[in-house]
């Protein structure tokens, strides 16, 4: 409890606290010089089109987000292939692509802006041929949706109605959705399949449709975003178990945290 604290309640709040002014500054120079985004290096290891007026792409600058699942998509030691649903600028898809114990992976962002961003990072990986897009959301039923995306935080994009109504600035976009059936098909082939799952608030619908879906029994880890104000943390985890995950791993402190969920 004492070492969650210190490392995702104090170090990950001073890093967010000299980050922010700090990006903000940097996006007003940009602004000012009016050039085109450039490309940079992360704390990463991996290279992104630097947009210092979303926060997203800051926290993936700074290395916010630590460093629990870089480690594990690095680290990782059998054939796999990586799915990333909510996968924004693509940091976690260009983080696995380098492994080369993964084949494939398959990156779900569905947000058109955010989308356009990732398909820039791709290209400037070395491993870009092993990543492909789908600009689709996932949800309970195939067809259309909207989704709210607050100015200047793309990662808080979310189709859940609970989430983002205390945002100030949001704009909605309609996007393009898949359930069960269609995820077969979309899926990479590969035995055994390693899911990120950061979709802010629609986390249960989302590996439901996974678990129902041809590929579900592939799946050996999945690693999903908790927030106990809009999240069924327990409902979450009891579908998991019924399924066969049996390694629950928390990462993070306090009502916002990671779990990283794996089968025997």
């Amino acid at each position: 409890m004492l070492k969650g604290f210190f490392h995702y309640g104090v170090i990950k709040t001073a890093r967010k606290t000299f980050w922010k002014p700090y990006s903000g500054l940097r996006s007003f120079l940009a602004r000012k010089d009016g050039s085109p985004p450039k490309a940079g290096p992360t704390a990463y290891g991996v290279d992104m089109i630097q947009n210092w007026h979303d926060r997203t792409f800051v926290y993936c600058h700074a290395g916010i987000y630590g460093k629990f699942l870089a480690n594990e998509l690095s680290n990782f030691r059998e054939p796999f292939a990586f799915v990333d649903i909510g996968a924004n600028q693509g940091l976690y898809s260009l983080i696995a692509a380098k492994n080369p114990f993964c084949s494939e992976v398959v990156a779900f962002e569905p947000v058109s802006g955010t989308h356009s961003i990732l398909e820039a990072n791709i290209t400037l990986s070395a491993q870009k041929s092993k990543i492909r897009t789908c600009k689709l959301g996932i949800a309970a039923s195939p067809g259309a949706a909207q989704i709210r995306v607050p100015e200047g935080h793309s990662g808080m994009a979310s189709l859940s109605p609970e989430q983002n109504l205390h945002a100030e600035k949001c704009r909605v976009e309609t996007i393009e959705t898949v359930s069960s059936d269609e995820l077969g098909g979309l899926l990479p082939e590969e035995p055994t399949l390693f899911v990120k799952v950061d979709v802010e608030g629609l986390e249960e619908v989302v590996i439901r449709q996974l678990l129902d879906s041809e590929a579900g029994s592939r799946i050996k880890a999945i690693f999903y975003e908790v927030d106990n104000r809009w999240s069924k943390e327990d409902e979450i985890a009891a579908m998991l178990d019924r399924a066969n995950f049996k390694e629950f791993t928390k990462v993070g402190f306090g009502h916002h945290f990671d779990v990283m969920a794996v089968r025997p």
